[in-house]
């Protein structure tokens, strides 16, 4: 067997912010912490926060008066904040400065009259997130099924926006049907769909062609993982989207020649290393690791943070 590890993989800039975000907060405050959803989506980080004593909530008024209230790196929509001020939360914003960049589009599009089409999944906390920035002037969509369906004038004045974990192939499917729909559509000035993903889709897109399955290490709630999933097995016919190694079914992988190993953008290294062990001991698998994209993002920690930590 023949491992090809992908890279880029694993952590992108934003989730290592809000992780490194929760760390400090707990270094800082202790670990009665709450954070208002996953802090990102994925079970083993979720699960090690909770083993500290972080507790995660889907409501503000699940948050004592006066606690520590972290938003995860997906955003939230104004009312949260109101919810949190009535409740004198004392919050950290987490949020993925590419999610952030979506929020104040669709806010500068909704005052300039724009009607917004949000190309992306509906329930994903992002997406509700952004819709929340301005609620009537946005209609979601998710394939040109979709769009065929719209009610808007040919003339409309409309703007779109994506969810920045989408499939970037399928995306751009959405985005030409609305053109071809609305030439007048105005767009964003730079793409929505964020570095990680498109960098990650990119790497196994070019790996998976050959291989004879590919393993995407993520959780089954992250969007960008099943994404990698989705092109897996679109282009190698088998791809598995697992939490870890212990979710594989071992025995089909006997006669795999090529296996593609990967990890969505809020997946550890850690479980990446424990599937590449497994499979290099029990088939006596030689690893390679094709850099497919470099990657050189950092985002600082919220200024809220940092005025606290300046001020300790």
């Amino acid at each position: 067997m023949k491992i090809l590890l992908a890279n880029p993989r694993g952590f992108c800039a934003g989730v290592n912010m809000a992780i490194e975000c929760l760390d400090e907060s707990i270094r800082m405050f202790g670990p009665n912490v709450f954070v208002y959803h996953e802090i990102v989506h994925n079970k083993y980080v979720v699960e090690r926060f909770t083993k500290q004593g972080v507790k995660f909530v889907n409501s503000v008024e699940d948050v004592p008066a006066g606690s520590i209230l972290l938003y995860s790196a997906h955003g939230i929509s104004p009312e949260i904040r109101r919810q949190a001020r009535e409740r004198k939360l004392q919050t950290i914003d987490a949020t993925c400065p590419l999610v952030t960049k979506v929020h104040l589009e669709a806010i500068r599009y909704a005052k300039d009259g724009y009607h917004i089409i949000l190309i992306g999944h509906e329930g994903h906390d992002e997406v509700i997130g952004t819709m929340g920035e301005a609620p009537q002037s946005i209609t979601l969509v998710d394939s040109p099924a979709e769009v065929d369906r719209l009610p808007f004038p040919v003339d409309a004045k409309i703007a779109y926006l994506t969810q920045t974990t989408l499939s970037v192939s399928e995306a751009n499917i959405v985005i030409e049907r609305l053109k071809r729909r609305y030439p007048g559509i105005v767009s964003p000035p730079k793409d929505d769909i964020c570095y990680a993903t498109t960098n990650r889709q990119e790497a196994v897109a070019v790996l998976a062609k050959n291989a004879d399955v590919v393993i995407v290490l993520g959780s089954q709630n992250s969007s960008n993982s099943q994404r990698l999933r989705e092109i897996g097995e679109t282009l190698c016919g088998r791809a598995y989207l697992v939490d870890g190694i212990h979710e594989l079914p071992l025995d089909e992988f006997d006669g795999s020649e090529t296996v593609v190993i990967t990890a969505g953008a809020s997946a550890p290294e850690v479980v990446v290393e424990e599937c590449l062990d497994t499979l290099v001991n029990r088939f006596h698998a030689t690893v390679e690791h094709p850099v497919v994209r470099e990657e050189h993002v950092f985002f600082p920690l919220p200024k809220e943070l940092r005025a606290l930590q300046a001020a300790t």
